[in-house]
């Protein structure tokens, strides 16, 4: 075999200068049956031989060996090794020149050859970038598409797999890629050939690569996908190929066209039929496949959480595709996944939570939830969940029940049925994220809800919990909704008790440094605050506000001219407060505060410019 192959390369020099054809293909013959054999000891063999470089000469139109010299070149590119030496035998150039080929056999080989050459070598790579490969392949599949034969079919597959070698896991050929339009040449593909199992399977790891960048988003959503890939869902059967589908299905999700689309063509029924069918599966995979049905289906609720901060248009995708599903509570889609809830399964309950957050995002839907008792079923599996329960699922029944407490008409109702109760159950939680979501839910259950502020307020165990959280540097959400809390406790009570409740436990210093937040809401119900227990409990309260240094950061926040009007109106309603302490009045004196308040009088805002005037005169009766 050694011998053969020695005398075969030898021949091979001869016969590629003289191009005497016969010899020429037997010569190709000999190489492509030692590939076969040994395909990495043959290459290292073609590499030492030096024949690499002549191969450039024998890749022309014209000759009937061309075919054979591409497919030798696609062989031995399998190795790693071999990639570089091709690219510097100069190889790449005339292999792109063949895609002009109009010989089926040829555009085979050679796609192979550049798709082999490009595989994991950015060298390759950038050889066919610069020969312009891309475009001609992106334009053969274009004129190709629609044929359906079999040797077709198995030369647009080798074109996928060669675009799909080119620009993997390297935005920049991607985006290059989408910019020459491939995406919708490969849905129309998927379309036309949904039922050949290889060319499917290129599209699909096509469409995987290419659905994480964020520019390809627009280009997809303006073609038919969602219907291409639910039809081709449908149709599948075995774990490996949904799974496949699945993950081209949860990025493109994330995208609220997208979305919509696929909630139309019918993905959301698909989806709750896996669920069905895998909900009493203990098997791995099956257990998988309903984590990643339910997940995806929770997304398809979704946008972003923060969707005060999305754009009208998109806003508008999402609540279609959630009020869709949702049918005024009476929609199958809503009813399953109400189902999911007291299911023993905890992706099921994780799911089922998710979702019925992801449906409070109206009033009209949260009062109706509501009213339909689904409060109760999630306090049953809050309760299910307290001693050493899954967090996850803590987390989402939480998310649910703030979500539905935001509805004015909802809070009386929510806290007679006991939510309170059932959420405090969690507030030896070490976990953040349920940390988080007990004080939100806890934050709207009292807004306007005097007598449940109240109630919470003299709490000393929860205020306690609270003022440790205000500490929690680490965790700035849970930090920043202890101090909205407190904060809440005391607006909405405008109780005695609950103040001295919150100074006993240490909490005076946490609402000073509240007033200093970066945000303006937060400063402001800090403010707020602090001015009613300056007007209720100033003496309780005396010391704290003094070692916490109020009255220097009021003046700072008066001097400083990006403060909001509102901040700097509270900051002087606050300062007025004051008055009534010895101690903090000298403070006030001390910091010359008349001169910051008088140059107010001629603010552009009519009520900091009216309240100056007030406490001008107040700062100058007290002097």
């Amino acid at each position: 075999m050694a011998d053969n192959l020695s005398d075969t390369l030898k021949k091979l020099k001869i016969t590629a200068v003289d191009r005497t054809e016969d010899s020429l293909e037997g010569c190709l013959d000999c190489l492509l049956q030692a590939l076969t054999q040994n395909n990495m000891e043959t290459s290292e063999k073609i590499q030492g031989s030096g024949i690499l470089q002549l191969f450039s000469s024998l890749l022309i139109p014209q000759s009937s060996c061309t075919a054979k010299v591409a497919n030798i070149i696609a062989e031995v590119a399998k190795n790693e090794f071999m990639r570089i030496p091709c690219v510097d035998a100069g190889l790449i150039s005339p292999l792109v020149q063949l895609l002009n080929s109009k010989d089926q056999e040829v555009l085979l080989q050679t796609g192979r050859a550049l798709g082999n050459i490009c595989y994991d070598s950015h060298e390759g790579r950038s050889a066919v970038d610069q020969a312009g490969g891309a475009q001609i392949v992106i334009d053969h599949l274009r004129s190709l598409c629609s044929i359906t034969d079999p040797a077709n079919e198995k030369l647009l597959t080798v074109f996928c797999g060669m675009l799909m070698n080119y620009s993997n896991e390297n935005d920049s050929l991607q985006a290059q890629l989408i910019n020459m339009g491939v995406i919708p040449t490969l849905v129309t593909l998927l379309g036309i050939h949904y039922q050949n199992a290889a060319l499917t399977e290129m599209c699909l790891i096509a469409f995987g690569n290419l659905a994480e960048l964020e520019s390809s988003k627009e280009q997809f959503a303006s073609t038919n996908i969602a219907e291409e890939m639910v039809k081709l869902f449908k149709k599948q059967i075995e774990h490996d190929k949904r799974e496949m589908i699945f993950e081209v299905l949860a990025p493109l999700a994330e995208n609220d066209a997208i979305k919509l689309q696929l909630v139309e063509a019918g993905l959301v029924e698909c989806l709750l039929e896996i669920v069905q069918q895998k909900v009493d599966s203990d098997k791995e995979d099956d257990v998988a496949e309903l984590k990643t049905a339910s997940d995806l289906m929770v997304l398809l609720l979704l946008g972003g959480l923060e969707i005060i901060s999305l754009e009208k248009r998109r806003l508008h995708c999402l609540y279609e595709s959630m009020q869709k599903l949702f049918e005024g509570g009476k929609g199958n889609v809503f009813q399953r996944v109400l189902s999911w809830i007291p299911s023993n399964n905890h992706q099921l309950q994780l799911a089922g939570a998710l979702a019925i957050a992801n449906f409070a995002r109206n009033d009209g839907n949260c009062i109706h939830m509501v009213d339909n008792g689904i409060v109760e079923k999630l306090m049953d599996l809050l309760d299910r969940h307290v001693e050493d329960g899954n967090v996850t699922v803590q987390h989402a029944a939480l998310s649910a029940l703030r979500n539905l407490a935001i509805p004015v008409v909802n809070k009386a109702k929510m806290l007679s049925a006991g939510v309170t109760e059932a959420v405090l159950k969690f507030l030896k939680s070490e976990m953040p994220p349920v940390q988080f979501k007990l004080l939100g839910t806890l934050r709207m259950l009292i807004d306007a809800q005097a007598e449940a502020a109240e109630q919470l307020g003299k709490n000393i165990k929860l205020v306690e919990r609270l003022v440790e959280w205000c500490e929690a540097k680490d965790h700035a959400g849970v930090m920043g909704e202890s101090n909205r809390l407190l904060s809440a406790l005391i607006r909405h009570s405008k109780s005695k008790d609950v103040i001295k409740t919150i100074v006993q436990s240490g909490g005076i210093k946490h609402l000073v440094t509240m007033a200093t937040s970066e945000h303006v809401i937060m400063q402001n119900e800090a403010l707020v605050a602090l001015a009613l227990i300056a007007a209720l409990e100033l003496d309780t309260a005396e010391k704290d506000l003094e070692s916490a240094k109020l009255v220097q950061i009021l003046h700072k926040l008066l001097a400083d001219e990006r403060s909001a009007p509102e901040i700097k109106y509270n900051s002087m309603v606050l300062i007025c407060a004051l008055m009534g302490s010895e101690s903090l009045h000298k403070e006030v004196q001390d910091l010359a505060f008349l001169d910051v308040v008088s140059k107010l009088r001629s603010h552009e805002n009519k009520s900091v410019a009216q309240q100056a005037s007030l406490t001008e005169q107040r700062l100058t009766v007290e002097s």
